[in-house]
């Protein structure tokens, strides 16, 4: 005979599992681009001499983290730049964010689909929304809902788009468990320092033209991201302003002494496009890129339209 203690628990049971059902059929809010790459500074006052006057950028208050400014590149797009924790290690990547249309539904999204998300959505004095979730490697991610009336940008940048980001990845596979099986994240271009390798895997947000780059790498010894050096991990952790013309670009850095740090020659990338690396004083990597590539890129081909070109 069945014991009667079982019916209840199985209404239960069957109350609690409808609500996640219906979620797991709702369409995912649109994922637009990038919002913005979060790094440490050591010395907030030679970051700001980087961002502001070599990169041109408008310096405003961080209404995220009050102990940290934002370095705009448009009205929706920055650079956020926080105290070094002691807790840092060799890595000067806080977070990589994404805008989303509905931070709320992304959350509700996010949560129907086994991701850990927060409680709540997070309400910023500029009138955003955001919230953090981490991907299988345990990078913090963000999910950003810009403000209905973003304020305009003043300041003299270099270029007006980041149209990607990029950072250390162990294994793609895993990695791509979230950002494409979840996310829906496409495939862009991949390509590798030596032909017949793959070091680097890019993939466009789901709504739009910007990209997460993958780098690939297991330290040294295969340890992970504990075994590479601050200057390698800036070169991986990284941000890219799109420019129109890299020569003009270049000259214009050049002719206001805007190149003061480390940096490299401008070359042609593997992807066929024009490229200037800086370098920001904790050893960030800030790419210039062209949008359109000027040659055959190696490796494969693009999978996805490249970013549209801005009027100069």
């Amino acid at each position: 005979m069945r014991s009667p203690v079982l019916l209840p628990a199985l209404f239960l049971s069957v109350l609690c599992s409808a609500p996640l059902a219906s979620a797991q059929d709702a369409a995912r809010p649109a994922i637009t681009g990038i919002s913005h790459i979060a790094v440490y500074a050591a010395n907030p006052a030679m970051a700001e001499h980087f961002y502001g006057h070599d990169i041109g950028l408008e310096k405003r208050p961080d209404p995220e983290d009050p102990s940290g400014a934002r370095y705009y590149v448009n009205a929706t797009q920055f650079v956020e730049v926080l105290p070094l924790p002691a807790s840092s290690g060799n890595s000067r990547l806080d977070h990589l964010a994404y805008t989303v249309t509905d931070a709320e539904a992304m959350r509700a999204y996010l949560a129907a689909h086994a991701v850990h998300v927060p409680t709540s959505v997070e309400k910023a004095s500029d009138g955003s929304r955001w919230f953090d979730v981490k991907d299988p490697e345990g990078n913090m991610v963000q999910f950003v809902q810009s403000p209905s009336s973003p304020a305009r940008t003043a300041g003299d940048p270099i270029g007006r788009h980041i149209i990607h980001v990029g950072m250390l990845v162990r294994s793609r596979e895993a990695e791509n468990s979230f950002y494409r099986g979840v996310l829906g994240f496409r495939p862009y271009w991949f390509g590798g320092m030596k032909p017949g390798t793959v070091d680097w895997i890019s993939q466009q947000v789901p709504d739009g033209h910007d990209w997460l780059e993958y780098m690939l790498t297991s330290g040294p010894s295969g340890g992970g991201i504990q075994d590479v050096s601050q200057k390698q991990l800036g070169v991986l952790n990284h941000l890219s302003i799109g420019v129109v013309n890299m020569e003009k670009a270049v000259t214009a850095l050049d002719a206001g002494n805007r190149i003061e740090g480390e940096h490299s020659p401008m070359q042609l990338g593997k992807d066929g496009k024009w490229q200037f690396n800086l370098y920001d004083p904790d050893g960030t990597r800030l790419e210039l890129m062209e949008y359109v590539p000027v040659e055959k890129p190696c490796c494969s081909p693009f999978t996805a339209p490249n970013p549209p070109v801005p009027a100069e």
